[in-house]
């Protein structure tokens, strides 16, 4: 049955974008879905404005800052607070940003299967209990997994427990923060995790076990 949503969305286009977008996944997520402004270093300094370079689907991406890292796009930013895998301890975090856009949604929506209406249709998403139309829960969720590969090493997820507490509209700019909350033995932690919006407050909150690697050879 055919049905006019009143949303267009180039199809075609945004399929290959997105298996761009896929690839570039895979590639900066040794630690699953690496996904900083400036770009942040590990020191949170912005990179010249000539390491830039664009990316296979158009966005303009920098070559990463840390050896976990492929590449990293020019509105995230990251901070951490260790640098050695070897010297990882309770209290230790990182913390990721990123502003979640319309083509964000529209690619997520196109890779995932997942074309809630809510999601992608305007006139829709109006009349729902939100107003308008919001991101993905596991769309936001996905920057913790970028926090994650942020850490020293090669992070790897075990498990994540979530609970979602909040909406995130277009263009709403988020920040994943993991901190270590136990260590478990054999190269594994326990950590804390949390999605805030741009006034602190908790969007997602919830706990992931990760097992950190040592770095291929390069």
């Amino acid at each position: 049955m055919s049905e006019d949503t009143g949303a267009t969305i180039p199809f075609a286009d945004l399929t290959s974008a997105w298996m761009q977008l896929g690839e570039s996944a895979v590639k900066s997520a040794t630690a699953m879905n690496r996904a900083a402004i400036g770009v942040a270093g590990d020191n949170g300094d912005a990179h010249d404005d000539n390491e830039a370079r664009p990316g296979t689907d158009g966005a303009t991406v920098r070559s990463g800052s840390i050896p976990s890292l492929a590449f990293e796009g020019k509105d995230w930013q990251f901070e951490r607070s260790v640098e050695r895998a070897d010297a990882i301890t309770v209290g230790d975090s990182v913390s990721f940003s990123k502003s979640i856009d319309d083509e964000d949604i529209e690619r997520f929506a196109l890779a995932s299967g997942d074309t809630n209406r809510l999601h992608i249709d305007e006139a829709f998403a109006e009349d729902s209990r939100f107003g308008g139309r919001i991101a993905h829960g596991t769309l936001v969720s996905g920057l913790i997994s970028a926090a994650l590969a942020r850490l020293p090493g090669l992070t790897i997820y075990l498990s994540q427990d979530l609970e979602f507490r909040g909406p995130v509209r277009i263009d709403d700019r988020v920040t994943a923060t993991v901190e270590v909350i136990e260590a478990l033995g054999n190269d594994q932690y326990r950590l804390s995790t949390i999605v805030s919006d741009e006034e602190g407050e908790t969007i997602i909150d919830g706990e992931a076990v990760v097992l950190i690697d040592d770095l291929p050879a390069e």
